[in-house]
C-alpha cells in the first residue's frame, strides 16, 4: 500500500498541486500583510486615524467600550473593522490571482 501511495504522490499532477498549495499559502500571507500593514493604515489616515481593527457597533446601550477587546466582555456587537480588513484582503488576493492567470492565459493564446 505504501508503494502505491508513493507512486500516486510522485505523479506530476499531485506534486504540482502540492507546490501550488504551498506557494498559494505563502502568497496569501504576503497579501494579508499588505492589507494589514499598508492599505488599512492608509485608509485609517484618510478617515482621520480610525483604527479599523477596533471598529465595531454595539448592539445594546450596555456596550460602551472604546476597543474591541473590552467590547467582547460587555456584550455582543459585530466587528465591522475585522470584516472590512478581511474583505479587502480577499479582493486584493483575487485581483493578484486574476492578473497572474490573465497573463498566463494571454501567453498561451498568442
Amino acid at each position: 500500500m505504501l508503494k502505491e501511495f508513493r507512486e500516486f504522490a510522485m505523479k506530476g499532477n499531485v506534486v504540482d498541486l502540492a507546490v501550488g498549495v504551498i506557494i498559494g499559502a505563502a502568497f496569501g500571507a504576503i497579501v494579508t500583510s499588505m492589507v494589514a500593514d499598508i492599505i488599512m493604515p492608509i485608509i485609517g489616515a484618510i478617515t482621520g486615524g480610525l483604527d479599523f481593527s477596533n471598529y465595531f457597533t454595539g448592539l445594546s446601550k450596555a456596550v460602551t467600550a472604546p476597543i474591541l477587546r473590552m467590547r467582547k466582555k460587555q456584550g455582543a456587537g459585530p466587528g465591522v473593522g475585522n470584516f472590512l480588513t478581511l474583505t479587502l484582503n480577499s479582493l486584493s488576493l483575487r485581483l493578484c490571482c486574476s492578473s497572474l492567470s490573465g497573463n498566463e492565459h494571454s501567453e498561451t493564446q498568442g
